[in-house]
């Protein structure tokens, strides 16, 4: 009886990334200090664009089992796959430690590394038969938040990259880690000088639990369970709930959200205005020359990245429906328009000092006026391709 109790018990993990490496390794040590036969497991990637990973293991009696781990492909997430999965598994195995707190090198992103212990296998085992998410944590600076968010530099520059060809800006690495965590950590200390960047904190990801550290909150928080679908729903551009409108602490967000298409020529000139205007900007839109498409904005700093998310389901037989998730339906049910469907703009900014009326203002401007829009789809899809050089010509 109490063997088949014994393999039921699943290891928890804990995932903890973070830009900011002082916090990150305060809220790494909290959780070590707090916890009982608590386990930490790091992969090193300061050399990885020369094909080496460094692992280490700690525990509360100090650091062990330094191995070098080999960059296969030239890919993290194929050493995390081959290397960490594995020391994971074995932890597990031996029973020995009551949590495993999985350290990120600074400029990772948890989304990928969580949908890999959710769903990883090594050999012909599952990983989640043995460990269990337990919760996603951020270390933020809330005093130079803000400025990082501002600027254009890359992680290659300040040695923060995951792999050789890693062109992500800091401001981008850093939007994404804060956006994807349940649980957003910084330092105890306040203060007014600290109130902007924790108010674009929480405007960035209202729904996280921020707390402090060092204040015995951060365990608490960490161990309080980790949705991965949820998550992943989260920050998909086509269903994510984007931030409400708030103004705090000088910090304030906009949200855009209108019918008509856009105008492709006027919008991508309107680009070298947008994109600058806010420290942070992203949600979905639709261009008048490409109107089955739904696209992604995506910006940190005075970096743009436009994707494709698949059609606008308005586009689509309701026989194929039937084929994307449920919440991409109800998504689209909800924002359904009679004449438009659920094609949308939806786009959010968050600032410091943000000028909102100029934003809407612009942004209406790039919308089609009303013989443009009395055109109809074959006058749209005349329109000049102006966004050749972010996504793929127009079939």
């Amino acid at each position: 009886m109490s063997e088949e109790n014994n393999e039921e018990i699943k290891l928890p993990v804990v995932v903890v990334a973070g830009l900011h490496r002082a916090e990150r390794r305060q809220a790494v040590q909290e959780l070590l200090d707090t916890c009982v036969d608590a386990v930490v497991l790091h992969h090193d990637l300061r050399d990885a664009s020369s094909g080496t990973v460094y692992r280490e293991c700690r525990d509360a009696d100090g650091p062990y089992g330094l191995a070098e781990v080999p960059l296969t492909n030239d890919c993290p997430c194929c050493a995390l796959r081959e290397d960490l999965l594995p020391e994971l598994l074995r932890i597990a195995d031996a029973g020995q430690h009551g949590l495993a707190v999985v350290e990120l090198w600074g400029g990772s992103d948890p989304h990928p590394v969580v949908e890999l212990i959710a769903g990883g296998e090594v050999g012909d085992r599952c990983l989640h038969e043995a460990v269990e998410l337990a919760g996603v944590v951020t270390a933020v600076d809330p005093l130079t938040l803000i400025g990082d968010l501002s600027v254009s530099d890359e992680l290659t520059e300040h040695g923060e990259h995951t792999a050789a060809q890693d062109t992500r800006t800091r401001a981008e690495a850093l939007a994404h880690q804060i956006e994807y965590a349940t649980t957003l950590a910084v330092p105890r200390s306040g203060g007014d000088h600290r109130r902007g960047g924790l108010s674009m904190l929480r405007q960035l990801h209202p729904t996280a639990r921020v707390v402090r550290l060092g204040t015995g909150s951060l365990t608490r928080a960490a161990l309080g369970g980790f949705d991965v679908a949820a998550a992943r729903d989260r920050v998909n551009p086509a269903v994510a709930l984007l931030p409400q409108e708030h103004d705090e602490a000088g910090v304030a967000t906009v949200v855009w959200e209108r019918r008509r298409p856009l105008h492709p020529a006027r919008l991508h000139e309107a680009l070298e205005q947008l994109v600058p205007a806010a420290q942070r900007s992203r949600g979905r839109f639709w261009l008048a020359n490409r109107p089955e498409l739904m696209l992604a904005w995506d910006a940190a700093g005075a970096s743009l990245a436009v994707e494709e998310c698949g059609p606008w389901l308005t586009s689509l037989p309701d026989a194929v429906w039937e084929l994307y998730p449920p919440t991409r339906r109800a998504a689209a049910a909800l924002d359904w328009h009679p004449v438009h469907g659920d094609r949308i703009q939806q786009l959010s900014f968050t600032a410091d000092g943000l000028d909102a009326d100029g934003i809407v203002e612009l942004l209406d401007s790039c919308l089609l006026d009303d013989a443009e829009l009395a055109a109809g789809e074959p006058g749209w899809k005349a329109l000049p391709d102006a966004f050749e050089d972010l996504l793929d010509p127009v079939a």
